[in-house]
């Protein structure tokens, strides 16, 4: 069990590091212009030719983005991060309760450093199909989807016995955090290489958040626990 531990958080480790290189590749390359083309090329992609107002697809996809985007909005991360604080408050968890909070409230807060330093300014390629009033790098969607999606779910998977519920739930949080990076670039009010960092940085701030975990349940800080691997 021990080695099994121990390897695992070598590898969240090796994640962590790896996430965190593509960051920095991928903000030296926005600095430095490299990106613009291939941004520009996704961008107009996804407009009808001539139509910079007119994404491509059915109207049910645009009202569809539209709303899938809000599952990386302040509102309803917010409201999803105090709800599951509750719970554990409720459950009796109070150490578990915290934390989540502030990883949840720590990767928000450097998301809107990180947008403070890049200062990117938004896509004018096409028109913005929702509203937006912040800096473009990185996508705070993308980010903050990855922090709390992420998060929570390698919590959960940590209290699990089985491990195909532990596989379903990292991916569903997978699944949440892509969806919604797409749908930045789709409504136009990203760069696609906004919502790439976004993720990189928002799943290399959840590994952390896990490794701490990990060390925290070792001390019994935290109760996180299954019965059997």
């Amino acid at each position: 069990m021990l080695f099994r531990s121990e390897t695992k958080l070598l590898i969240l480790l090796a994640l962590v590091a790896v996430g965190l290189l593509a960051f920095l590749q991928i903000a030296t390359e926005v600095r430095e212009g490299e990106t613009l083309t291939m941004d520009r090329a996704i961008l107009l992609w996804l407009r009808s030719p001539g139509q910079p107002g007119t994404p491509i697809g059915p109207q049910w996809l645009l009202k569809a983005m539209t709303e899938i985007t809000a599952l990386g909005g302040g509102t309803v991360l917010t409201l999803l991060t105090v709800l599951v604080g509750a719970y554990l408050l409720a459950a009796r968890r109070p150490g578990t309760a915290a934390f989540v909070v502030v990883a949840v409230a720590g990767g928000a807060i450097l998301s809107t450093f990180l947008k403070h330093i890049f200062e990117r300014p938004r896509p004018e390629l096409v028109a913005h199909l929702v509203s937006v009033n912040s800096a473009s790098f990185p996508s705070g969607h993308a980010m903050n989807s990855a922090v709390t999606y992420l998060t929570l779910g390698t919590l959960l998977a940590e209290a699990e016995d089985s491990r195909r519920v532990r596989y379903y739930l990292i991916g569903t949080a997978i699944f949440l955090s892509i969806l919604v990076g797409v749908s930045r670039i789709y409504l136009g009010v990203h760069w696609p290489t906004d919502v790439a960092a976004g993720w990189c940085i928002g799943s290399v701030w959840a590994l952390v958040c896990s490794v701490s975990a990990h060390f925290l349940s070792r001390r019994h800080t935290l109760d996180i626990s299954r019965s059997g691997d």
